[in-house]
């Protein structure tokens, strides 16, 4: 029996970045096991990053909803996005946001897309609903849908609530009522689909009655993407360190570029053999640190680039780079990026704080990690594997068995396995 599943998500194609690839692999998979798609989710030009190139699961149903968040009139009055943005300006524009949009930024946006939820409820088929979160405003637009229509409901986690655990509330009235907004959300739904165990652990101490209703449902990746990814033999043989992902907010990234600083300093040779890849949208000011340091030649910054293309950059590296914000906030964040590291077969060298739950995963995927700001012992690392290199020749690709547990696939069939279960119930 075919059964409809209802999406909101802020993030879908053609919108590009982390958030997206979740979500489209579960309405890509879902189908497989009896669950039609309706996703409702943002207008095509409603973030800073876009991939023409990724393409929605036949027979998806998408509604859109554009404007209404404070990113969509920001990139409407200045153009566009283009993969760029002033950190120093939006740095600004997001401590505004703390103090007078509540959860997020996104809740002009949230309420059009209740609106739009409804209707679609009303015109019938849909056996459960799902919202995805960041932004968590999302789920304050579920959460009373599923009060008034009593439709299960789950709330997915990609990420711990934004305002609350990633970024410091500006007052104790705020930091109150993220709280209650986050328990509200938790306590309400039906199920709880956490992306990380840290996070599902948070929670369950956070809110003891909870805990049977939590699910871990990690972050993964589409099986074969990597294989299919066409990699472009270099034009000179190379020593290719690259980075993958949104490098924003990010500070361990200007501690990487003074670890290349230093490497060439040591070795200066290396001039004409390292090179450094950044690929996807970046803080200008990133860019501009590493000509400061006189990096020019040596480190391109790509600029958002497609799917496809970023999948090829990996599997081509000798050497994949992975850092995101530090501090005790960010335990619970395992990044999407690092199943596709890890299924490209590449070497991987991470700046994470022990205690991530991240940094298990790099080093039971043979990886690295170094502590964050360790710039000293990152530019060691990078020159013992740059003189390993030299020597030996390119790290043959070694690609962890237990990595099958994370295809897009198996993660979109247990999926399934929680939608019938809520909807039998």
């Amino acid at each position: 029996m075919s059964r409809r599943l209802l999406v909101l998500s802020y993030f879908y194609p053609p919108l590009a970045g982390g958030g997206v690839h979740r979500m489209l692999g579960f309405t890509r998979h879902l189908p497989e096991h009896g669950w039609a798609c309706t996703v409702i989710c943002a207008g095509a030009g409603d973030y800073w990053v876009r991939d023409e190139t990724l393409e929605i699961p036949p027979g998806t149903e998408v509604i859109r909803v554009p404007g209404g968040s404070a990113l969509s009139t920001w990139l409407r009055l200045r153009g566009g996005g283009g993969g760029q943005r002033s950190d120093a300006t939006f740095g600004t524009l997001r401590r505004l946001s703390d103090w007078w949009l509540l959860p997020d930024s996104y809740v002009g946006w949230a309420r059009r897309a209740r609106h739009a939820a409804a209707r679609r409820l009303r015109a019938g088929g849909v056996d459960a609903l799902l919202s995805t979160s960041p932004p968590d405003s999302v789920h304050r637009a579920a959460l009373p849908l599923a009060r008034d229509t009593r439709i299960p409901w789950i709330a997915d986690f990609r990420d711990p609530w934004i305002g609350l655990h990633f970024r410091t509330p500006p007052t104790a009235w705020h930091r109150a009522r993220q709280a209650a907004m986050e328990r509200e959300v938790v306590e309400g739904a039906d199920r709880v689909l956490v992306a990380s165990r840290t996070h599902g652990e948070q929670l369950e101490a956070a809110l003891p009655g909870v805990r049977e209703r939590i699910e871990y449902l990690p972050n993964g990746f589409e099986s074969g993407e990597a294989a299919a990814a066409a990699v472009a033999p270099p034009a000179d043989p190379s020593f290719r360190v690259v980075f993958t992902g949104t490098l924003a907010q990010m500070p361990d990234a200007l501690t990487f570029l003074e670890a290349i600083h230093e490497v060439l300093a040591r070795r200066p040779e290396a001039r004409r053999r390292l090179r450094v890849k950044i690929a996807g949208p970046y803080d200008t000011g990133v860019e501009d640190r590493g000509i400061a340091l006189g990096l020019k030649g040596i480190v391109e910054f790509l600029g958002p680039v497609s799917h496809a293309q970023s999948r090829a950059l990996q599997r081509g590296a000798e050497l994949l780079m992975l850092w995101k914000p530090s501090g005790a906030g960010f335990h619970t964040m395992v990044p999407g990026k690092l199943y596709e590291y890890l299924d490209s077969g590449r070497p991987v060298l991470a700046m994470l704080d022990r205690e991530d739950e991240a940094a298990r995963l790099v080093e039971r995927g043979g990886g690295e990690v170094r502590a964050p700001r360790d710039r000293e012992g990152l530019a060691t690392a990078i020159e013992r594997r740059y003189a390993a290199w030299r020597e030996h020749g390119p790290t043959p690709a070694r690609r962890p068995d237990w990595l099958v547990e994370h295809t897009r696939a198996r993660l979109a069939e247990q999926l399934a396995v929680v939608l019938e279960r809520v909807v039998r119930r």
